[in-house]
């Protein structure tokens, strides 16, 4: 339960908020468990505090410190988290549904199994952040750094990912079913047994990725750059991989029935045991360098 000294300091106004954080600095204030609905904490000063439990939601936290906070089990949703702070924050198990975490900082903070579904996280900072198990179906991640982050079994369905940054981050088993990553920059992603299905990738920077085992059928690879891209046993069946540049790319075993492979550049990669029933080759670069007609 809260600090019942704390939550009446808090409820008192951001002025007496502040001077008493500036006089207490290594004090780390309690409001667990507490109902602060709709509360205005716009800037202020949060760092280490805890509010496990509590009830925030509609709340303004709007360029709020709120690093290395404990928000686990809390209710944020659609909460205002713009340009907030939360370098190792705590949010796992904390309800952000339809929250707005448009530029925050959570460097570091750890969101196992958060719900972020429809949030707003466009520009956000998650490097290094653990996600696993998070729930951000349709939250929109334009331009978000999410690189070196564990985003092992999280849920990114329907969710943007246009130029989104996820350079070795870890997405094994995740799902990005029907995503929107055009442009995103996945340079040496683990994306093992993922699901990408329907997916749009055009244009992706996919070099020297793991996708083994991965599913692509019909997702929209186009233009996309897969060059030294780990695809053994992927199925790409439907896929649209029109001009992809798939050279030196390992597609052992891999599922290219009815695949889109016009123009693509396949220079140097291991075809050795790929389906490519009725798949499109024209202009296709084979392996020897030979351009297929």
């Amino acid at each position: 339960m809260a600090n019942p000294d704390h939550l009446a300091l808090l409820k008192s106004g951001a002025v007496r908020w502040i001077e008493w954080r500036r006089k207490n600095p290594d004090i780390e204030p309690d409001i667990s468990v507490a109902n602060l609905r709709g509360i205005n904490l716009r800037g202020g000063s949060f760092s280490k505090a805890n509010f496990r439990g509590a009830d925030l939601c509609n709340s303004v936290l709007i360029r709020a410190n709120l690093n290395g906070a404990n928000f686990s089990t809390t209710n944020l949703s659609s909460a205002m988290l713009g340009e907030a702070s939360l370098i190792e924050a705590n949010l796992s198990l904390a309800n952000l549904e339809g929250a707005n975490l448009k530029d925050a900082e959570l460097k570091a903070a750890i969101l196992i199994g958060t719900d972020l579904r429809k949030a707003n996280l466009m520009n956000a900072n998650f490097e290094d952040a653990n996600l696993m198990g998070a729930d951000l179906g349709e939250a929109n991640l334009r331009g978000a750094d999410l690189s070196t982050a564990k985003l092992i079994q999280t849920n990114f369905r329907e969710a943007n990912l246009i130029e989104a940054h996820l350079s070795l981050a870890d997405l094994s088993n995740a799902n990005l079913s029907c995503a929107q990553l055009m442009g995103a920059y996945l340079y040496k992603a683990e994306l093992n047994k993922a699901n990408l299905s329907e997916a749009h990738l055009s244009k992706c920077y996919i070099f020297a990725t793991n996708l083994s085992e991965a599913k692509l059928m019909e997702a929209n690879l186009s233009w996309t750059n897969l060059s030294k891209a780990n695809l053994t046993y992927a199925n790409l069946s439907k896929a649209n991989l029109r001009g992809a540049n798939l050279s030196k790319a390992n597609l052992t075993y891999a599922n290219l029935s009815e695949s889109n492979l016009r123009g693509a550049n396949l220079h140097r990669a291991n075809l050795g045991g790929a389906n490519l029933y009725q798949a499109n080759l024209e202009g296709v670069t084979m392996p020897d360098g030979t351009n297929h007609h």
